[in-house]
């Protein structure tokens, strides 16, 4: 059975509920707080957790489901469960927190930028080693268990993985995975949160091949075997030495690059577009920006706010394509609308109606959308 005879099974919407790009951690100190931010940690509804078997793009996971639902086979791309564990610790530490407590993190020194790392990023544990070559200009990748691999030897050595170094001096972990020889169009993709390069490379191999695009991607500084810590800057500094790499090294030109980011992905890849034409950009479940995430009522951005993709957006000057689900108990639906309504060529977009944060790609609208998005829409844009 294909792909799209699986994800056409999917129908009826069976959610995960919990999200692949967790909440973020705070100093100890402030833990023992008995003030609740309750619009940071909406209420769960009850789950338990049934495996189910994610076809097509080779990816096996275990995914909570509502309790009512039924077990059914399902197709999208995996490591729900490292996303989940992230989301609840950190939710559990964010509940702890008032209101005024979360704006003297935001505000007090020494510095927003140091804060807003501590909120958004929750690196995991590398599921993967690089090891270079004697002559140096080969790296082989080797993946641990937990990267869930889910392809043949043969199809992981297509993998091409290297090293590059930032503007800030930091050394991060590039991947090329040429899905389709005669591809168009190579998506640099920025993942999610929790996740590492080696978690999504069964993911990118069955996206690529069935979209007929060839994907780039890279390790944010401090995940995987990227050096440094993950900050604001080096998202943006990662992201630079990803695109110099993957013009230069591979002769890629900016016509034939699609800039997609997913979650926090969004914040380095709105700011590369805003920077530099490209195909087109898509945005999957994106941001507006760190303060209006914690406090939905936020209307303008403030000096001190982080990732602000809402600021950035209208200066955007290629095709952008933005998906969320209707249903994200982590970056809400709302969040899509407005940069959706801030774009300058903005298309069709797709709202995935019952949809969380981490399962979009387990209905069948996304693949379709992309298949049509990529193949027909760019075509005449």
């Amino acid at each position: 059975m294909g792909l799209g005879a699986y994800w056409s099974a999917l129908s009826y919407r069976a959610r995960p509920s919990l999200s692949p790009c967790p909440r973020p951690v705070f100093p100890s100190s402030l833990l023992n707080q008995k003030k609740r931010l309750r619009i940071l940690s909406p209420p769960l509804p009850q789950l338990r957790a049934r495996t189910l078997t994610a076809a097509g793009l080779g990816v096996r996971t275990r995914v909570p489901v509502h309790i009512t639902s039924k077990t059914r086979t399902v197709t999208g791309c995996g490591n729900l469960r490292n996303w989940e564990w992230g989301w609840r610790q950190a939710a559990k530490k964010m509940n702890n927190l008032s209101f005024s407590e979360l704006c003297c993190l935001f505000c007090c020194p020494p510095c927003p930028g140091k804060i807003a790392s501590k909120l958004a990023f929750l690196p995991p544990d590398p599921t993967y080693t690089l090891m270079c070559d004697e002559s140096g200009s080969r790296w082989t990748l080797h993946l641990s268990e937990r990267a869930d691999w889910q392809y043949s030897s043969r199809e992981k050595d297509a993998i091409e993985c290297f090293m590059t170094r930032t503007s800030r001096g930091n050394r991060i972990a590039c991947m090329f995975v040429r899905c389709s020889p005669n591809a168009k169009y190579t998506l640099l993709f920025s993942h999610g949160n929790a996740v590492d390069l080696g978690q999504m490379s069964s993911f990118y191999i069955g996206l690529g091949s069935r979209i007929n695009c060839n994907i780039f991607s890279y390790d944010y500084s401090g995940y995987g075997t990227s050096s440094g810590k993950p900050t604001e800057k080096n998202l943006y500094a990662d992201i630079d030495a990803a695109w110099i790499a993957l013009r230069t090294r591979y002769g890629i030109r900016p016509e034939n690059v699609i800039i997609y980011g997913q979650s926090i992905g969004t914040v380095p890849s709105v700011d590369l577009a805003a920077r530099y034409e490209s195909a087109a950009v898509i945005l999957h479940s994106p941001l507006t920006s760190g303060m209006r995430v914690a406090f939905p009522d936020t209307k303008k951005t403030y000096c001190f706010d982080a990732f602000p993709n809402i600021d950035k957006i209208s200066k955007i000057t290629s095709p952008v394509l933005i998906i969320h689900g209707t249903e994200d108990e982590v970056i809400d639906f709302s969040h899509g609308l407005a940069l959706f309504e801030r774009c300058q060529r903005p298309v069709e977009p797709l709202w995935v109606e019952g949809a969380g944060h981490n399962d979009v790609e387990l209905y069948g609208q996304y693949l379709e959308r992309l298949k049509q998005f990529v193949s027909q829409e760019l075509v005449n844009l």
